[in-house]
């Protein structure tokens, strides 16, 4: 069995213009001091790496690995989120998106795609020249307009939209199986492939691809009543990255799943630091460790209450207290009898 990394730490919601948090070296050295062992970075701030040079220039990515060491740290993986997204967007989300890309590709939505493919190869190259072997991303969403299903669906149309959303696919995946790198689709709300079914569904369009794995983090599955245990026995050999975020779902007799429209604060379903929500982490992490999970246990800090650093300093000792140092040998061992294949006969009367 394989102890899980970790503690790590996603930086995408500490990332602003004051210090600590305005360079790479700095947010380093504050995440060591809270404890941390990895950093998984988003690629979207060219502070802290710019994605293409780190996909051409062996040397740049040598030194990016270079100023994270110097903290004490690694890098345990890379992000493309916000340009995984981009690769299929409904038109009725073309405005609303626009914003994950540069303004010379907003408004015509063709180049933006375009613009994301490239950076999702550009993330395959660059994981490889940096030593990665897993990287985090969305699915973007050519049906969530459609998920409930009112009005009637058209008939077929939730088969075109993963057909279109493989095709779209299939190349980056390839991309990343010649970088030796898996894709890890974070499954969540607002994507195409936001449970099991519909990460199914797509697994079945791109013809199972091996690298075609998953990003596990519970928080979303509780705000959808999914139950989150149940989905690691089923998909465990996809999962390939994992994200500590904890979550609680207080339905009322006046909202529900859906939110009413309300500000994350006043959400039935709504993001906590690690904790403070409904999440079984001891459970987790024992299914983890029983199936050898081969990657880091990364904070993704999300709360509605609490302050981010506070989060991330809990975050560090709550995982760190979570993992489990896996046995090298049997509880029992003590009293074995040791391997004899003639006193194994005896004992079966042959």
């Amino acid at each position: 069995m394989k102890t899980i990394k970790g503690p790590a730490i996603f930086l995408a919601q500490f990332i602003s213009d004051e210090a600590p948090f305005n360079s790479l070296e700095s947010i380093c050295a504050w995440a060591s001091g809270l404890g941390f062992k990895g950093v998984q970075l988003p690629t979207t701030d060219s502070r802290f790496i710019d994605l293409q040079l780190a996909a051409e220039s062996q040397t740049y990515a040598d030194e990016l690995k270079g100023k994270v060491q110097a903290a004490g740290l690694e890098i345990t993986e890379l992000s493309t989120h916000l340009q995984g997204q981009l690769v299929a967007v409904n038109p009725v989300y073309d405005q609303l998106f626009d914003g994950f890309a540069p303004a010379a590709v907003q408004g015509n939505p063709k180049a933006r795609q375009e613009w994301a493919v490239q950076q999702l190869k550009y993330a395959a190259k660059a994981s490889q020249n940096l030593g990665l072997t897993a990287h985090a991303t969305f699915s973007g969403a050519l049906l969530w307009p459609m998920v409930y299903p009112w009005p009637q669906r058209p008939a077929g149309l939730v088969e075109t939209g993963f057909t279109e959303l493989a095709r779209r696919w299939l190349p980056i995946l390839q991309t990343f199986d010649e970088c030796g790198v898996d894709l890890c689709y974070e499954v969540h709300a607002g994507e195409d492939l936001h449970d099991g079914i519909s990460y199914e569904m797509f697994l079945d369009k791109v013809q199972h691809h091996p690298r075609a794995c998953l990003l596990y983090d519970p928080s979303h599955f509780v705000l959808q009543c999914l139950d989150y245990l149940e989905y690691i026995d089923i998909y465990h050999e996809r999962i390939r990255m994992f994200h500590v975020k904890d979550a609680e779902f207080n339905p009322t007799g006046r909202q529900g799943v859906y939110g009413g429209y309300q500000s994350w604060l006043d959400r039935a379903g709504r993001f906590r630091s690690l904790g403070d929500g409904q999440v079984n982490f001891k459970a987790i992490f024992s299914k983890m460790a029983q199936y050898d999970f081969p990657g880091w246990a990364v904070l993704e800090w999300e709360c509605a209450l609490k302050h981010p650093q506070d989060g991330a300093r809990e975050g560090a000792a709550f995982i760190k207290d979570h993992i489990i140092r896996v046995t090298d040998k049997a509880f029992d061992d003590f009293a074995a009898t040791g391997t004899d294949e003639n006193f194994n006969k005896t004992v079966l009367g042959l």
